[in-house]
């Protein structure tokens, strides 16, 4: 009888607040995030920030050019033709080495224009969550909720990123999302030009692991937006016969 193994997937996850592009001289500038995922070279980005909030909510960034130059491509998640993303949340990602099942939005409790989305892929057998929660604690604590009983559906590992609006390194988020989910956070990633806050945090659930984290600081991403992104390099195990 043939034992079951483990098939082990070293994964870079990116998590970055663009806020739409305008850096912190105030200048819409999309060169400058580009420059910036071209830095921190990861599998998956997941952005928040990344649509305009008025009119068509057009997508800050250059599709063609995110495919040409870093070779990712977007999730597909909008409901208006020229969005990255929904509430501006946006997944891209590389399709060498990643094979996208399906992806969808995570309504959530909220008084903002705010939601969570997701993908989930078949290769390396996991499902990112992007989120961006809410100003009030309150309204934070309904939304994790939400997001743990989602979690808790999920036969397969989770890694959820993005700016989860938490100034303080500890209290009752963890507790929220349950023991069997791991908050990691990768240090002070706001405001940009001094750091003194970890807004910008990740969430593991399931067979996944953190080999390592950090928030991404150069000149650059200094300057890009008034958050720094956040990394991390994670380990995905398959069971298979």
């Amino acid at each position: 009888m043939n034992q079951p193994m483990q098939n082990r997937t070293h994964l870079r996850v990116a998590s970055y607040n663009i806020r739409k592009a305008v850096g912190l001289d105030w200048r819409r500038d999309s060169d400058r995030i580009l420059q910036v995922l071209h830095e921190i070279d990861a599998d998956v980005v997941v952005l928040q920030e990344s649509d305009k909030r008025v009119g068509q909510r057009s997508g800050v960034l250059p599709a063609a050019q995110l495919k040409s130059d870093l070779g990712y491509v977007m999730a597909d998640l909008s409901i208006r033709p020229r969005s990255h993303g929904w509430h501006g949340n946006a997944i891209f990602y590389r399709q060498e080495g990643l094979d996208l099942k399906q992806s969808n939005r995570i309504h959530l409790p909220t008084l903002e224009p705010r939601g969570a989305v997701a993908a989930r892929f078949t290769q390396p057998g996991v499902e990112i969550i992007g989120v961006h929660l809410g100003l009030t604690r309150r309204i934070r604590a309904r939304q994790l909720s939400a997001l743990r009983a989602y979690m808790e559906r999920a036969d397969h590992p989770v890694l959820m990123a993005g700016d989860f609006n938490m100034w303080a390194r500890g209290g009752k988020a963890g507790d929220l999302l349950g023991r069997e989910s791991e908050m990691i956070l990768p240090g002070n990633s706001f405001h940009a030009a001094r750091p003194t806050a970890p807004l910008d945090r990740f969430v593991l659930r399931g067979e996944i692991r953190q080999l390592s984290s950090h928030v991404h600081h150069s000149p650059l991403a200094a300057r890009a937006s008034d958050h720094l992104p956040v990394v991390i390099d994670a380990e995905v195990s398959q069971t298979c016969m």
